[in-house]
């Protein structure tokens, strides 16, 4: 489970460089809004150095409909990167389209074949926000839906995103919600959008803390300094996994149950699905930790 994703811009080497002792549990290396297009052959020459033999390097390519996608996926994908970043993604065809590349393309490179993931970015155009539901099913390689509000502002004509106090205003609100149903509905994880205020901790800290409460499962990060503040409210805590192994060691032991009684309180399957998924956190964090 990624509880972090961290943006670097393709073209920067030092940036690329400074990712690695950050804490990310993967690094996204953009080709995408943060490379101007003089710079992009450089680009895709530094994300191809950089991504050989890491593990949970992503890229972000330009959109799919784009004559330079194909550019970013022909000079990078020697290296295997771990995923494929989406943006503005129009509908699921666009990640089966994309799907269709990776398939020729890891052949083409001795890469197993459905090892390169997608991440599609599934809001950043209006008419996606009608088709959420294409994803499922779509392709194996979905490895979760995360959504922009950027891109979806200036699409619309917005001056601003969010109101006065930092909420998203209703438009946003509505493609964040649709975008964690969708992901809930492709059984795929939810990754929340990113804090563009990089100075303001408390601020990200409160975002991420509403993103984990209502299901997102990890975040974007556009600098190094948010990480740790991500990572730290997407990790459940030691009373939190106490409780989880306590909720399916109950079930365990009455395997007929529909509801049992508990600390003063009835939990019945969902309580046990949310525990499972604790657990599995809290095991996939550790591995990440002594790995």
């Amino acid at each position: 489970m990624i509880r972090s994703f961290l943006f670097v811009p393709g073209d920067s080497e030092r940036k690329l460089q400074k990712a690695d002792g950050v804490g990310a549990d993967a690094i996204i290396v953009d080709l995408e809004d943060s490379v101007t297009a003089e710079n992009r052959p450089r680009a895709r020459e530094l994300a191809r150095e950089y991504i050989d033999g890491r593990d949970d390097v992503w890229l972000r390519i330009n959109p799919v409909d784009s004559e330079e996608a194909l550019d970013d996926l022909q000079a990078v994908m020697p290296s295997a990167p771990s995923g494929i970043v989406l943006p503005k993604a129009r509908s699921a065809d666009d990640a089966a389209r994309l799907a269709t590349r990776l398939d020729e393309l890891e052949s083409r490179y001795n890469i197993a074949a459905g090892a390169t993931r997608i991440l599609p970015i599934c809001t950043e155009r209006p008419r996606a926000l009608f088709s959420l539901e294409s994803y499922v099913g779509a392709t194996p390689r979905l490895a979760g839906l995360t959504w922009g509000a950027e891109d979806l502002s200036a699409a619309l004509g917005a001056t601003t995103n969010r109101d006065a106090e930092g909420n998203w205003l209703s438009p946003y609100e509505l493609a964040r919600s649709l975008c964690l149903l969708a992901a809930a509905a492709a059984e795929v994880p939810a990754i929340d959008t990113v804090y563009t205020d990089f100075r303001d901790a408390d601020g990200l800290a409160t975002f991420a803390g509403r993103a984990a409460r209502d299901g997102f499962t990890g975040m974007l990060a556009i600098h190094p300094a948010q990480v740790a503040t991500i990572n730290d409210a997407f990790s459940p805590s030691e009373n939190e996994v106490r409780r989880a192994e306590r909720i399916v060691a109950l079930f365990r032991d009455n395997p007929g149950a529909g509801a049992l009684a508990f600390d003063g309180e009835m939990v019945d399957r969902p309580h046990l699905v949310r525990a499972r998924r604790i657990i599995a956190l809290a095991k996939s964090i550790r591995t990440r930790q002594q790995g």
